[in-house]
């Protein structure tokens, strides 16, 4: 079954979430406290970040003020801001520049692994902590104010900065032992820039699953990042990340055969220059492809486009709701500017039938539906490097 839903009203979309959505939601409708999904946002975010200092600064979690991250994965995850357009917008010192491009391709690279493996990421690598039975109920002491701080951001916001998440990451995996996958679902839930390319990667490079060396979180990196928290936690004298944590024993796992090489490139990259079979009734748009300047909704200005909050998708996850609200703030906006249809169900049935002009986007839920519907029209996906054939075994690796 498949619902018509009427156009958000800019202004209204947290009331427009809970009537229409709010029974898909793991929490009661709100926004994020900081960010607004909206392309005006995201090009005045872009506009208003300054590189000088950010190898510095990019670390520094408290206060705030001392951050030096951009801030800008929200808009980067849902296509506002393409990372070729981020690459080439900003400048600053040399080492800052560089610095924050190692960023962006490490980004990249979570996309290029996830475009080639799908969801047998959580196969890549070649060792997964063991399970010794010792993990606790929940690894995050919200006494802790380490913990609860980072956890509070992250709940009320969607976002942390990277320090932060593999702060959180490392507490639940490396000195609980409680399962990695478990905790990037909870990070899942959350995060406005949450995907499976980059949350996954980054809970498995924590967890050392690459490397057999995980990362440690312990008090000194909080007495450095964030100076002053410690003084304010219960557990100052006697806190339990003092010491260095032990690095947790692993286990071989099964490596995907496609991790060293690509035997179809042009399956995980998409085409190279767009391709036409026939002239388009409506514009496809997903939650990867929602920027102004996404090549299919820039190609036909004169086309309605069409989006489909995936009911089937979002039941299952149980997302939290800020997380539907960022793109309900984006919809009130494309909807006042040129004509576009809501709709609440499963996709393919929303657009059976339909002739459609898309972008291609490198993700396995895109793939299954575009091999159903009628695509007349495919655009290729914005890539910062178009991927090759090579060993993903490693960022090192993809960078050669």
């Amino acid at each position: 079954m498949t619902t018509l839903l009427p156009l958000p009203e800019p202004g209204d979309e947290v009331r427009w979430v809970a009537e229409h959505l709010g029974d898909l939601c793991a929490d009661e409708p709100h926004r994020s406290g900081r960010f607004s999904g909206t392309q005006a946002a995201a090009d005045a975010a872009l506009a208003a970040f300054d590189l000088t200092g950010y190898a510095r600064r990019r670390n520094e979690v408290l206060p705030a003020s001392r951050r030096g991250a951009s801030g800008l994965s929200p808009w980067i995850r849902h296509g506002q801001l393409t990372l070729p357009r981020v690459w080439a917008a900003l400048d600053g010192p040399a080492a800052d520049r560089r610095k924050f491009r190692d960023e962006l391709r490490w980004q990249e690279y979570a996309r290029h692994l996830y475009a080639r493996l799908g969801e047998r990421t959580g196969e890549a690598l070649r060792r997964v902590p063991a399970d010794d039975g010792t993990a606790s109920a929940e690894p995050w002491d919200r006494s802790m104010r380490c913990v609860a701080v980072n956890l509070e951001e992250l709940e009320a916001d969607g976002w942390m900065v990277n320090q932060t998440r593999m702060w959180l990451a490392s507490q639940w995996s490396v000195r609980h032992g409680a399962d990695w996958r478990d905790g990037e679902d909870r990070f899942f839930t959350h995060l406005l820039d949450g995907s499976r390319a980059a949350n996954r990667l980054g809970w498995q490079w924590t967890v050392g699953t690459a490397t057999s060396k995980a990362y440690g979180f312990s008090q000194r990196q909080v007495r450095r990042r964030a100076p002053g928290l410690c003084e304010t936690c219960p557990h100052q004298d006697d806190c339990p990340i003092r010491a260095w944590p032990e690095q947790p024993a692993y286990v071989s796992a099964t490596v995907a055969p496609r991790l060293r090489r690509d035997p179809d490139v042009a399956r995980t990259a998409g085409p190279e220059e767009p391709v036409l079979q026939s002239a388009p009734e409506v514009v496809w748009l997903t939650a990867e492809s929602l920027g102004d300047d996404d090549p299919a909704l820039s190609a036909h200005p004169e086309l309605p486009a069409v989006f489909t909050f995936d009911e089937p998708l979002l039941r299952r996850l149980r997302l939290s709701s800020k997380r539907l609200v960022f793109l309900a703030d984006r919809l009130a906006e494309l909807g006042a500017t040129r004509e576009l249809e809501l709709h609440r169900g499963d996709p393919a049935q929303v657009l059976a039938g339909r002739s459609l002009a898309a972008t291609f986007t490198p993700v396995p839920g895109w793939r299954r539906k575009a091999a159903v519907l009628d695509l007349a029209e495919v655009h290729p996906w914005p890539w910062l490097e178009r991927p090759r054939s090579g060993s993903l075994a490693s960022f090192s690796a993809w960078s050669r």
